[in-house]
């Protein structure tokens, strides 16, 4: 198997990957993720709002403050310059869907920046609506697609 875990020296410690040597190419990442809400709770982001205010503006800077804060929460995570990043919340009939996307030059990829916008986001929503709905649900984080790196462009 010609594929290893890049965090993981000979002998199986933890450590950080020197991206030294690595290029730096212009780079971006798409995740997603979701916060499944009762009805009630789906009516009121679509109305008169939640009791503690307007839930997805809130989420939407709270996930973009987290993908800034990503090496801080992901240990062996580089700390890189961020030139952008966006997170978009979509009220459905069950709940929010919600997509982030990061972008860098840099040496390293931005998929752990995107995932990470996407679950504070949706950390900060059932927060926002744990007073209407304390049975709401974060499922299905993943990243979606990348682009730039050594390895080229992917998509789910």
């Amino acid at each position: 198997m010609s594929e290893r875990f890049t965090h993981l020296d000979d002998a199986g410690a933890a450590r950080m990957v020197d991206v030294g040597g690595k290029d730096v190419t212009v780079r971006s990442a798409t995740a997603t993720g979701r916060v499944d809400l009762s009805a009630e709770c789906v009516a009121l982001l679509r109305g008169e709002g939640v009791p503690k205010g307007d839930a997805l503006a809130v989420a939407r800077v709270a996930g973009i403050m987290g993908a800034k804060r990503t090496p801080d929460l992901v240990p062996l995570c580089h700390p890189i310059g961020l030139s952008g990043v966006t997170v978009d919340l979509a009220v459905d009939d069950t709940g929010v869907a919600v997509t982030a996307t990061a972008r860098t030059a840099d040496r390293t990829g931005v998929e752990m920046e995107a995932l990470t916008a996407v679950s504070v986001a949706c950390l900060t929503l059932v927060d926002m609506t744990k007073a209407v709905d304390p049975r709401s649900t974060i499922t299905a984080v993943r990243v979606e697609t990348k682009t730039g790196g050594k390895k080229g462009d992917w998509a789910r």
